[in-house]
């Protein structure tokens, strides 16, 4: 029992798992915010002329 616990606490694959997924969340969270107001921007617009053109086809149709 002993050896295993002892085992267990010097195998080090799930600490370099971990240390990956702690580094690629940074490095999700430094892109999304470089690129937030580029894709704020581009999504206000979307949605705008999905808006528009919705409302449009609402009248002609109407």
């Amino acid at each position: 029992m002993n050896a295993s616990i002892s085992k267990f606490l010097r195998e080090e694959d799930g600490i370099t798992a971990l240390e990956y997924g702690i580094l690629a969340a940074l490095v999700a969270t430094a892109l999304a915010g470089f690129f937030y107001p580029a894709l704020k921007t581009l999504y206000q617009d979307l949605f705008t002329n999905m808006t528009t053109a919705v409302g449009n086809a609402a009248k002609t149709s109407g």
